[in-house]
């Protein structure tokens, strides 16, 4: 039988991505803040934004990593060639560009200050949904789409449905709960057995070796 989509409303406002700023606006005379490159933003687990709302189809990012505005703008313009807005639609689970990246001149000697604004990212974390489309339609529809887009992307990403993503971190409990050895990365690091403080990073002795940023390509 085929799949019944009666439950599922396709919204008449909505269909396509919105268009995000490419810089954030600022209210009044207000000068923009410049930032320090706060890596913390793109180390760990997403812990809030990780589920799909719709429960249906989306993006999500394997490791951490910074998008800027040409990936929006090329999620945006692919979604909207791509997808059949009499049946389908799509939503941005990410805010717009606010992070502000400095960069200093060509050629420039060192000193004389902090660089001026170059451009604005969107910090990503691992586990994070960046978009999510849905609509009366399967997933073998939708995942070349998503597919093409999540391999364009500056850092690791998968296309997922709700069923695939259930299932994944289900098997991931499952290994975890049924691990017969109970010396793990994560044991040894908070007993500092071995003298392993010394040689470990830091940011090992919070997140226990399972997420690690990779090199961030900036495009």
């Amino acid at each position: 039988m085929p799949p019944n989509y009666d439950h599922i409303e396709v919204p008449k406002d909505r269909q396509k991505l919105k268009f995000q700023m490419k810089v954030p606006q600022f209210l009044g005379t207000a000068r923009p803040i410049k930032m320090t490159k706060r890596l913390d933003l793109i180390r760990g687990e997403e812990e809030i934004h990780r589920d799909l709302l719709l429960q249906q189809y989306g993006i999500i990012a394997r490791r951490g990593g910074m998008l800027r505005h040409g990936h929006m703008e090329m999620i945006r313009m692919t979604i909207a060639r791509k997808i059949d807005i009499s049946k389908m639609f799509a939503i941005w689970r990410i805010d717009a560009p606010w992070k502000p990246i400095t960069k200093k001149g060509q050629g420039k000697r060192m000193g004389g200050g902090k660089g001026s604004i170059d451009h604005y990212t969107t910090p990503i974390k691992a586990e994070r949904v960046i978009i999510e489309v849905g609509g009366k339609c399967t997933f073998e529809e939708v995942k070349p789409i998503l597919k093409m887009l999540a391999e364009k992307l500056p850092f690791p990403a998968d296309a997922v449905s709700h069923e695939m993503l259930v299932a994944r971190r289900e098997e991931e409990e499952r290994l975890e709960r049924e691990n017969l050895n109970r010396y793990t990365f994560k044991y040894i690091v908070q007993n500092n057995m071995i003298g392993c403080h010394k040689w470990i990073k830091n940011i090992d002795k919070v997140y226990f070796g399972k997420i690690r940023t990779e090199k961030v390509r900036w495009m």
